[in-house]
């Protein structure tokens, strides 16, 4: 019998996120993340029996910019803005047998994109998300294990002092998680 996982458990999961494409300003790259994400679970108030909250309590996942001659032109650093206070997450059971779960990951997070070889004066760009960024796992066993989650939307990213103004765009997300 397909179950949910026990309220307050931890649940890390390695994550790979393989050419992603990228727009930062007017420039589109692709990149490669690697990182992770921990989840702890929660009751779910809406729907206790099919489905359980799941609350960030750590992501983070970097890459490297890709520069001339296939030499590393910086780095790009995702991690979580701050504590998980209202775990919009959720993992719900949508079918006993053969399980399947669905997975709608919400985060919110900082990024920094570090280039010091730019020549001007280096300082990194700190961009926050717009609006979380919404990943759905359609998922056959939970934990995951290489499963595929695709991105709900674009995500754009915000200037901390402006946040009307977007620099930087994740057009796709095609993120791998767990066992990696």
């Amino acid at each position: 019998m397909a179950a949910l996982p026990p309220i307050g458990a931890e649940i890390p999961c390695s994550r790979l996120a393989i050419n992603t494409p990228l727009r930062i300003k007017d420039e589109l790259v692709t990149v490669d993340f690697r990182g992770g994400i921990k989840h702890r679970v929660d009751v779910n108030p809406e729907d206790p029996i099919n489905s359980v909250r799941m609350r960030t309590v750590g992501h983070k996942m970097s890459a490297e910019l890709p520069g001339a001659d296939g030499e590393r032109a910086g780095t790009i650093t995702i991690e979580q803005n701050d504590v998980d206070v209202d775990a919009p997450t959720t993992l719900r059971l949508t079918q006993q047998f053969p399980p399947k779960y669905e997975f709608r990951e919400v985060t919110a997070f900082t990024m920094v994109i570090e280039r010091p070889g730019d020549g001007n004066g280096y300082s990194p760009l700190i961009l926050t998300t717009k609006e979380p960024m919404v990943l759905i796992g359609q998922l056959t066993q939970y934990p995951p294990r290489g499963d595929l989650y695709k991105l709900e939307k674009p995500v754009e990213l915000v200037d901390l002092e402006d946040p009307t103004k977007v620099l930087a765009v994740i057009e796709q997300f095609p993120v791998k998680v767990g066992g990696l």
